[in-house]
């Protein structure tokens, strides 16, 4: 049996990165990808799909990543429940990543400002400490899609820049409301 999933697309919020009391780390983000096909308005629907992510690839992910930054994500969908607080089964669907790509420049993704606001960041599953990371974090990986560490100063072309769809700037900064939030009611979301 395959199960098999292989995601590209935008981070729409920060990534959650929290601990299991194990100390184990676990981050929480939502990935929105375009769909290949138009609607009958001609416009192109967005999918925005939950994902989990674990242990030192969820850190890594959290460090090297902002709202808004192009990311392939590859991994397995799974499903779970769980019994709420009403006492209601709930089920709830997620792709599992196991592997990350980083599909935009490192001074891109830097030149990004973080969400500061209701981001959860660094923390821990039924309110235990975050465990002190031992030593420092040495920096973003050297390399990655599009960067080979070289510094090419050479600005392209005004038309070659319209022509490359990752050139364009974060499509989640300019919205309608300009609280940084993104305005979509529950009638949207296809779960």
């Amino acid at each position: 049996m395959i199960n098999s999933v292989v995601l590209v697309g935008r981070l729409t919020r920060e990534v959650d990165l929290r601990y299991t009391q194990s100390g184990a780390a676990v981050a929480s983000f939502s990935v929105a990808v375009d769909r290949n096909f138009t609607n009958q308005q001609g416009e192109r629907e967005t999918d925005f799909i939950n994902c989990v992510m674990w242990r030192k690839a969820a850190e890594n992910f959290a460090n090297f990543t902002r709202k808004g930054s192009l990311v392939g994500i590859e991994g397995r969908i799974q499903t779970r429940n769980y019994e709420n607080q009403q006492g209601q089964r709930v089920y709830v669907t997620e792709v599992v990543a196991d592997d990350f790509s980083l599909l935009e420049s490192r001074a891109t993704t830097e030149a990004r400002p973080r969400e500061t606001g209701d981001a959860n960041n660094n923390r821990s599953f039924n309110n235990q400490a975050a465990p002190q990371q031992q030593g420092g974090q040495t920096g973003a990986p050297s390399a990655g899609f599009g960067n080979d560490g070289s510094h090419n100063t050479a600005q392209p072309s005004s038309s070659a820049a319209s022509q490359d769809p990752f050139s364009s700037p974060d499509p989640f900064a300019n919205n309608n409301n300009g609280s940084g939030s993104i305005d979509i009611s529950d009638d949207d979301l296809p779960f």
